[in-house]
């Protein structure tokens, strides 16, 4: 198993390698995005059980919209059970990373509630959306960063794994390994990346929403879903090829076995 080291402008070509594989079939792909995120909500509809599901098959429904990337990329058809054909690949290790990263989540919730009290792991449980006064008093500053730097790591040996175990038949530990060690040697191209998304899916869709609702506030919820419902709709599926085209270019599509 080998990773290869990239320039740091790559992680920029992630994002137009996905738009390309989006382009091949923009309807389909949108759907299955859509019937991804469907699955998850109503795993989550359960009390407790429903979140434990959803943890549990995430990697699995990640290796089906990679399969339908790939598929795209080669010109081969994708349906419905693309995405929930990820599912068979090397299951009972898919079902472990997932158990494993939902571990991890809770054990770096919980080092974080103990520098505020558990205030952050309580608010985001309590689902509300954070007013002004919650964002400007800084309660949360320190719980989150020491979310994002214990969750770092955590999502670096992730991001390839599901795939690395489902396509390579790695196992858990290895597949988490080289994962991590991919990441940490293209910290470059996913640091452009991280920017590349911040503007694909953040500054833009909002300066294009700021300028439609300051030439017609009258009609903001309207315009609202008319900017965010296509947005989304391009924009996620996007995102999810380019998550392939990352592993295709460090990976390299020779080694797929």
């Amino acid at each position: 198993m080998r990773a290869q080291t990239l320039p740091a402008n790559a992680g920029w070509q992630w994002i137009v390698g996905g738009f390309a594989i989006y382009r091949r079939n923009p309807i389909l792909l949108s759907m299955l995005v859509l019937a991804y995120w469907f699955t998850v909500l109503f795993l989550n509809v359960l009390p407790v059980i429903g979140a434990v599901a959803s943890s549990l098959l995430i990697p699995g429904l990640s290796v089906g919209l990679m399969q339908a990337s790939r598929n795209l990329e080669r010109g081969q058809p994708i349906s419905i059970q693309t995405l929930y054909g990820g599912l068979r690949e090397n299951t009972k290790t898919l079902i472990a990373l997932g158990a494993l990263y939902l571990v991890l989540t809770l054990a770096v919730l919980g080092i974080s509630a103990l520098t505020d009290g558990g205030e952050l792991v309580s608010f985001m449980l309590s689902s509300k959306t954070a007013d002004r006064e919650t964002i400007e008093s800084g309660n949360f500053a320190l719980p989150a960063l020491v979310v994002m730097l214990l969750m770092t790591p955590v999502m670096m040996a992730y991001w390839f794994a599901p795939v690395l175990a489902a396509w390579h038949k790695l196992t858990v530990g290895r597949a988490l390994f080289f994962s991590l060690v991919a990441c940490w040697i293209n910290w470059r191209p996913f640091l452009s990346y991280g920017i590349a998304l911040l503007l694909v899916a953040g500054i833009i869709p909002g300066l294009v929403l700021g300028i439609l609702l300051a030439l017609f506030p009258g009609a903001q919820s309207f315009i609202t879903a008319l900017i965010t419902m296509p947005m989304l709709l391009a924009v996620a599926p996007v995102i999810f090829a380019s998550f392939y085209v990352s592993y295709r270019d460090i990976f390299g599509i020779s080694e797929i076995v």
